[in-house]
């Protein structure tokens, strides 16, 4: 769609389902390689850039060569159903989780602050527009320093409470 070029090694085609698998080497990222497949009538053109992926970076004279190098190295054969199956509900249940994250409610600026906090301490969560962390704290709209308030004030706990309570406002005013 829309004339995209793409580029990488031909890993395998399917006449069957009339499709091509790419593979492409990703540099600065901590994936190793991305796995593209395309539906092949949506080719209109294609070019050969080397028959064969060179076995090393000298083999060239340095011409290229990053690009085509890593790509050269042979796909994970234990790839299952099974492994893939686990791997999406994975990505969904974090999508999900995610989404529990995100208040239609609340304004950019709470929903900024929402972030920076979940961030930081792990527990928050909402509760209408104001933001509850640790189940000790409540951060209300316009979501200040000064909008943040302990929910329980008195208890033993009131120092480590207090501490919380100064710690979040560095947050909240960040």
């Amino acid at each position: 769609p829309n004339d995209e070029k793409v580029r990488g090694l031909v890993y395998c085609t399917d006449d069957i389902s009339n499709s091509i698998v790419l593979k492409k080497s990703l540099n600065y990222t901590t994936l190793a390689s991305e796995i593209r497949v395309i539906n092949a009538s949506c080719v209109k053109d294609k070019k050969v850039v080397m028959e064969e992926a060179p076995k090393s970076r000298k083999e060239e004279g340095g011409s290229n060569v990053e690009e085509v190098d890593e790509i050269a190295l042979p796909l994970p054969m234990n790839v299952t159903k099974k492994s893939i199956e686990e791997r999406e509900k994975r990505a969904v249940m974090l999508a999900e989780e995610s989404f529990k994250h995100i208040n239609q409610q609340a304004s950019s600026e709470g929903q900024a602050v929402f972030d920076r906090l979940l961030k930081a301490c792990n527990e928050v969560k909402w509760k209408g527009e104001s933001i509850i962390v640790l189940n000790q704290i409540r951060v209300e709209p316009p979501y200040k320093g000064e909008n943040c308030n302990l929910l329980q004030a008195g208890g033993s706990d009131r120092v480590l409470n207090e501490g919380s309570l100064d710690r979040v406002k560095r947050i909240v005013g960040a």
